[in-house]
């Protein structure tokens, strides 16, 4: 792949639609991701809202409530594509414009409804997080949508780095399976076949990661003593719109930056 243009490969573009994600190594530079840490780290600090809070999750490992110890841990930052033009150009700049378009199609459009965050996974009170989809709250026609996650600092199994179940966007899955809050049940004998296949995905800081909207997902929470941020934004074909009056049609959707190739 070309930082310049972000053209993947025939070979990625197989990858990732087969196995529902793909990791670009070292898309970012580290100049870059130390600029947006010192931005998030003020913007906790100073409790800019939006913040969704540990607590506000009910994950387990969370805080009962904004009162108990640790309630008030930040967990996202939210809308952050309004919060700074450093965020807001890297979410359509040449990199992230080009991959996704070869994903999605020339017109595909930024959502701000959905993801459109920084990542704080901060040590003691961070929670788990669940197998899930993140479309089984989306509102689309289509569940094609794809996120991208950008590693701000190392990503490991100690901090809470993602895991993923490579394939499982195309996997057919009982309702039987899925709990009330719609994550995979682990305890039940049909999910056994796709837990097996988990693996965790460690990024390093500036690699990012590409991954479809219907592929299971989990984290594991942060056991070090140091944050772990990540920038993570959400895109969609032009012609895969948000259903009128849902939560995905709140916020306008964003049009990315033109390609230009010398």
């Amino acid at each position: 792949m070309s930082r310049e243009t972000g053209m993947l490969t025939q070979q990625q573009l197989a990858q990732f639609c087969e196995q529902g994600f793909i990791v670009l190594r070292g898309a970012a530079g580290q100049d870059a991701c130390e600029e947006i840490i010192a931005f998030a780290q003020s913007q906790v600090m100073q409790e800019a809202m939006p913040i969704e809070f540990e607590a506000d999750t009910q994950y387990p490992g969370a805080p009962d409530s904004h009162d108990a110890e640790g309630g008030r841990t930040a967990r996202r930052l939210l809308q952050v594509y309004q919060r700074s033009s450093l965020l807001s150009e890297w979410a359509t700049g040449p990199m992230v414009s080009g991959v996704i378009r070869q994903l999605l199609g020339e017109d595909a459009l930024l959502v701000q409804a959905h993801h459109n965050c920084i990542m704080t996974k901060q040590p003691r009170f961070s929670s788990e997080t669940g197998w899930h989809r993140d479309i089984r709250y989306w509102h689309y026609p289509r569940p094609e949508l794809i996120s991208v996650w950008l590693a701000l600092g190392n990503e490991r199994v100690e901090n809470g780095c993602l895991f993923v179940i490579p394939g499982s966007h195309r996997a057919a899955v009982l309702p039987e399976q899925l709990d009330a809050a719609l994550f995979l049940r682990k305890d039940h004998p049909a999910s056994q076949s796709l837990l097996e296949q988990a693996i965790p995905v460690e990024l390093n800081q500036g690699d990012v990661l590409f991954f479809h909207s219907n592929l299971f997902h989990a984290a594991g929470r942060n056991q070090t003593l140091l944050t772990k941020y990540s920038l993570v934004y959400t895109y969609r074909a032009v012609d895969n719109p948000p259903l009128p009056e849902t939560r995905s049609s709140k916020l306008p959707d964003v049009q990315l930056e033109l390609l230009v190739v010398s």
